[in-house]
């Protein structure tokens, strides 16, 4: 009797510890900035290889509105954190001075900024958009670097017709030659292209970052009253998210699995493409060879803020690079290096 008494207060105490180090997680609500797709993968992977639970996180990923809208979510605090455009965080800074959002983590070194077309429309160059018709949503991330890709390519913009598109018939406009070319993101178009039937070979993507444009792109962001109250607790999502990215690059098969688990409509091969063509464009670039994930070059950034300025008149002094990024949660180089 005695020794079943002293194997329940054990298992007891079992239960108890195990309830104490799961009320110990801290629970983070982390929003993307589009739907669960192959680009979200390293946020599933770090989820499912329990890399957020070895930093005291339960982390809840869900879906965003785009590229653009969400980062009002974080300046709210309905997000403390989220996955966002850094060119836009520099508006809305401007727009809401008392809001220090910052970039702390930079997942997309070059843009997926795309001008995208069919093999029909003749466009070949960004000269080819003039007397052309270009279908653009308002508030597209990539629409917004139009004037800046206007200017590095001397196109003349009183040449091109722009009709403001919903993003649900941007590329069904496209495919039906309402339009001749649209914007948007290059793995998103590319894709949805090639399923309104648009032949692989036909579908012309010109990035605006090999045509002059040096912006960055979307970064995980913060509360700026989150990251205050929880400098580790930051550090540690951007730890395990950086571990993450790292595993997806390595294994974007494997990786794609766990994104998947969590949107069995969609198409696996599409999206392990879609990943790949993200890590390829986006994710790896030299830079990101030579210095790791996750970080940037401040030049770089001064510049690309200029480069926002010719899309944007800042109603305030124009931010500088520290304004928009802080490096003081990203794990030593050596741990973001691949």
């Amino acid at each position: 009797m005695f020794r079943q008494l002293g194997l329940s207060v054990m298992a007891g105490a079992a239960l108890l510890a195990s309830a104490l180090s799961a009320s110990a997680d801290t629970d983070v609500k982390f929003a993307l900035d589009w739907k669960f797709e192959g680009p979200s993968a390293p946020y599933f992977v770090a989820l499912d290889k329990g890399y957020y639970k070895a930093e005291g996180l339960n982390v809840t990923i869900d879906s965003g509105p785009g590229s653009v809208a969400g980062i009002a979510r974080v300046a709210a605090g309905t997000y403390p954190i989220g996955f966002f455009d850094i060119n836009s965080l520099a508006r809305f800074r401007d727009q809401n001075p008392d809001k220090d959002v910052k970039g702390v983590l930079m997942v997309y070194d070059k843009p997926p900024f795309s001008i995208v077309s069919i093999a029909k429309s003749g466009i070949n160059g960004p000269k080819d958009l003039e007397g052309k018709i270009l279908g653009a949503p308002a508030p597209d991330g990539a629409f917004a670097q139009w004037k800046a890709f206007v200017k590095e390519n001397k196109i003349d913009d009183s040449k091109v017709k722009i009709e403001n598109v919903g993003f649900p018939v941007r590329e069904p406009m496209l495919a039906d030659g309402k339009v001749d070319a649209i914007t948007g993101f290059s793995f998103s178009s590319y894709f949805n292209l090639m399923s309104k039937g648009i032949a692989e070979k036909d579908i012309k993507v010109m990035l605006m970052s090999d045509y002059g444009i040096v912006l960055y792109g979307n970064a995980i962001m913060v509360n700026p009253e989150f990251a205050k109250a929880n400098p580790k607790l930051v550090a540690g999502f951007v730890r395990a998210t950086v571990k993450g990215i790292i595993d997806t690059i390595k294994d974007p098969d494997t990786a794609i699995k766990s994104v998947m688990k969590r949107n069995e409509t969609a198409d696996e091969k599409i999206e392990l493409a879609r990943l790949k063509m993200s890590l390829k464009d986006n994710f790896v670039t030299p830079w990101v060879k030579a210095n790791g994930v996750g970080g940037i070059d401040e030049k770089r950034m001064t510049d690309a803020i200029e480069q926002i300025a010719v899309t944007y008149e800042f109603k305030n002094p124009k931010p500088k690079a520290g304004d928009l990024f802080t490096s003081e949660y990203l794990p030593p180089a050596d741990a973001r290096k691949f």
